[in-house]
């Protein structure tokens, strides 16, 4: 058996026991949405899961999906971000390598970057407290919005540029 496997039948056995603990039915649509978040990787919101469950031919509802959602985060197998925009974005919470996440404030896009900011050592520091993964926010302006906001400060400066030129040869003339 492959890791991925292995990680599903973890989270589904984790999710069964869950289910059972809190005396909630154990329905097919439940499992087929865990392992449809666990066959992807990556952030979703909930209309990007539901669309790309009925591209794989699965018919479920909305409310099924975020009654689903409720119970999986319940018990820590997704985990939620609020990234500064309106729709609230999931991912999976095991298998995932710690990671960072950057948020551009200008048009919303987050990209993830792993590779450890905190060091070993300042992870020991933390005491008391058992680290299992981390996720960072950090916020900025992503290279995209950075160059359309030269590209408009330039152009900007063209239009005052000629209407000067234009102001200045008409005061030249008198």
């Amino acid at each position: 058996m492959d890791g991925a496997q292995k990680l599903k039948q973890q989270v589904r056995s984790e999710f069964m026991e869950y289910l059972t603990l809190h005396k909630h039915r154990k329905t097919p649509e439940r499992f087929a949405i865990l392992d449809h978040i666990y066959s992807t990787r990556g952030h979703f919101d909930m209309d990007s899961l539901y669309n790309s469950m009925i591209e794989v031919n699965f018919r479920v509802s909305r409310a099924t999906l975020y009654n689903t959602i409720q119970l999986l985060l319940d018990c820590g197998l997704v985990v939620k971000h609020q990234f500064g925009a309106n729709i609230s974005k999931y991912e999976r919470a095991y298998g995932n390598e710690n990671h960072d996440h950057l948020i551009c404030t200008t048009c919303g896009e987050v990209r993830e970057m792993t590779g450890d900011l905190l060091t070993p050592v300042q992870l020991k520091k933390i005491r008391k407290f058992k680290v299992s993964y981390y996720s960072t926010y950090i916020y900025g302006t992503c290279s995209k919005c950075i160059h359309a906001k030269r590209m408009e400060l330039r152009k900007l400066a063209r239009k005052t540029d000629t209407k000067q030129n234009k102001s200045n040869g008409k005061q030249d003339k008198k």
